[in-house]
């Protein structure tokens, strides 16, 4: 994530004491819903359509005079083409993303009620955080498939048909909780997918999250978070992007992979379904979030995490001699760091060194007064 930043210090963590299978990332694990580090000539240069749609009438027509304006900022040079949705000259494919069925389950008063939609994308990340003063504050961009999406460290993936693929905007005046906000974010999609399955009987489908900003399914990513934000006219534009492994097993699992092993009930997650969810319990988080502060979702959070109780190992330098400490995960600190006690009762806060591709391979610890 952006929001932390590499120090000097020279405290690293080494080894996790136990959920080692939970919590090691490898290059194929974080590509759950990836399968390469660069967008294909062929992708690149193969033109598509971005299509527009409120969900009120005032929605279209804001969607209807930002077509005819051609004021939206895109990055394919030339190589997508604006559309409304009633201006589609043919079918969407079988597997396409189901306009009309994401409306009509969406239920919200804020977020996700403006739309923009393409078969193919290099990124929805970018189409969001370039168009902040063009779209509506909540609105969403989806992808059925993304050849340049944006993740951690500037890596860039390649997304196949089967995930979930989306980014939406935020906008935020206090700038000590936008670290906080990818917790939210987190939290609402795990309860999304516990809405689905309790609404459609279903067996807890018990998606994890593995702080920062990974989500696990069975000790496998099935999905992640990236947030990112620039300051401007005193408040901090936030741009949200989700990525969520449904219907791709490859190369790790997905949703509904795992649905089919615990269940005998002929049911699919189907991603409009899980969008909708998702914004529903969003814009419920985000107005306590907001209004109480994180400490209020926090019982919540910790019950959907990997990580009470944890022990990590903690390797502190001082000058020659290099001393190791053990560790307990006991939940996150005021600004959203991991806060963890020693077994000498030192309470601390640990950091990400900023090099690690896990951030649990290199934690920086701060002791806490």
């Amino acid at each position: 994530m952006l929001f932390f930043t590499r120090t000097s210090c020279s405290l690293l963590l080494r080894t996790p004491l136990h959920f080692l299978s939970l919590l090691s990332t490898t290059a194929s694990s974080s590509s759950s819903f990836s399968i390469s580090m660069a967008a294909t000539v062929m992708e690149s240069n193969f033109p598509s359509t971005l299509v527009l749609r409120g969900k009120s009438t005032a929605e279209n027509d804001f969607a209807q005079s930002l077509k005819h304006n051609n004021t939206l900022k895109l990055p394919e040079n030339g190589t997508v083409s604006v559309l409304l949705q009633s201006e589609l000259d043919k079918p969407l494919e079988k597997d396409s993303f189901e306009i009309d069925l994401f409306m009509n389950s969406l239920s919200t008063n804020r977020f996700g009620r403006f739309l923009l939609w393409s078969p193919r994308l290099a990124s929805t990340h970018d189409v969001v955080s370039r168009n902040f003063d063009e779209i509506p504050i909540g609105s969403v961009c989806v992808a059925d498939i993304q050849y340049k999406g944006r993740g951690r460290s500037k890596n860039m993936w390649e997304s196949p048909k089967g995930g979930l693929l989306f980014s939406f905007t935020l906008e935020m005046k206090n700038g000590r909780v936008v670290p906080l906000v990818q917790y939210v974010v987190s939290l609402a999609v795990t309860e999304a997918i516990n809405h689905l399955c309790d609404k459609n009987g279903l067996p807890c489908v018990d998606i994890r999250i593995k702080w920062p900003n990974d989500l696990y399914l069975n000790g496998l990513k099935v999905g992640g978070v990236l947030c990112t934000s620039t300051y401007k006219s005193n408040k901090f534009n936030v741009s949200v992007g989700i990525g969520l492994n449904v219907d791709n097993e490859k190369p790790t699992t997905c949703l509904n992979t795992f649905l089919k092993e615990v269940s005998s009930l002929d049911y699919k997650f189907r991603r409009e379904d899980i969008l909708a969810a998702f914004f529903c319990k969003f814009e419920k988080f985000y107005d306590i979030f907001i209004n109480q502060g994180f400490e209020a979702l926090e019982k919540l959070y910790y019950k959907t995490w990997l990580h009470s109780g944890q022990r990590v190992i903690v390797q502190e330098k001082n000058e020659d001699v290099v001393v190791e400490n053990v560790v307990t995960i006991q939940g996150l600190t005021s600004s959203g760091y991991l806060l963890a006690v020693g077994d000498d009762n030192q309470m601390c806060e640990l950091h990400p060194d900023g090099n690690s591709f896990d951030f649990f391979k290199g934690l920086l610890r701060r002791k806490l007064e």
